[in-house]
């Protein structure tokens, strides 16, 4: 897995009441959520962008009211013959 470093104002801590290690989950999780509306990567690439397992990851749609199975038929079809 890669690493990346982002330079943020330290308020941005303070105004969303969370510690950076907190805050670094609640921006995975949204960035996930957002590729994964757009349909730029799979449910499983989002889980693991998350940096939850699929189930979890579900979970946390459902928690945000986001469509769970918003996804193609090609999609759809690709990943059930991986099988």
């Amino acid at each position: 897995m890669s690493s990346v470093t982002i330079n943020l104002p330290e308020e941005i801590f303070s105004a969303r009441r969370l510690p950076p290690e907190e805050f670094v989950r609640e921006m995975r999780l949204a960035a996930a959520i957002y590729w994964y509306q757009k349909r730029e990567i799979s449910m499983e690439k989002a889980a693991s962008v998350a940096g939850l397992n699929r189930r979890d990851f579900i979970a946390a749609l459902a928690r945000e009211q986001v469509d769970v199975f918003a996804v193609d038929f090609d999609d759809l079809e690709r990943e059930l013959n991986r099988g």
